[in-house]
């Protein structure tokens, strides 16, 4: 999932004219210039080949069950929303460490 993309578009400024047709022939130049860069990047066009064992691969991720419980996200989500959800800061800290643990042992190994 992609969030926030940066546009395709160039960024342009316009320094301050001094006179309003100057402003005018700047502002007209500008959107040339973002109607050409519009124009260049739909029509730009990527070949892609996938092979055939990214395809098995891919329709095995996607036959297989999810691996997030709906249902417990349900009930936890309910409860934030009602207000009633406990955290535990000791199961926290417990899994921090543990993780915390675990990582240092990989890195000596």
């Amino acid at each position: 999932m992609k969030i926030g993309q940066p546009s395709d578009l160039p960024i342009t400024s316009t320094p301050p004219a001094a006179s309003g047709a100057a402003s005018a022939s700047a502002k007209a130049a500008s959107q040339g210039a973002a109607a050409t860069a519009s124009r260049d990047a739909s029509s730009a066009s990527v070949s892609v080949t996938v092979s055939a064992q990214v395809r098995t691969l891919t329709q095995a991720d996607q036959s297989e069950s999810a691996d997030v419980d709906m249902d417990k996200v349900n009930a936890v989500r309910s409860e934030i929303e009602q207000g009633t959800y406990v955290v535990n800061p000791e199961a926290i800290a417990d899994k921090l460490l543990a993780n915390a643990k675990e990582m240092l042992d990989r890195t000596r190994s």
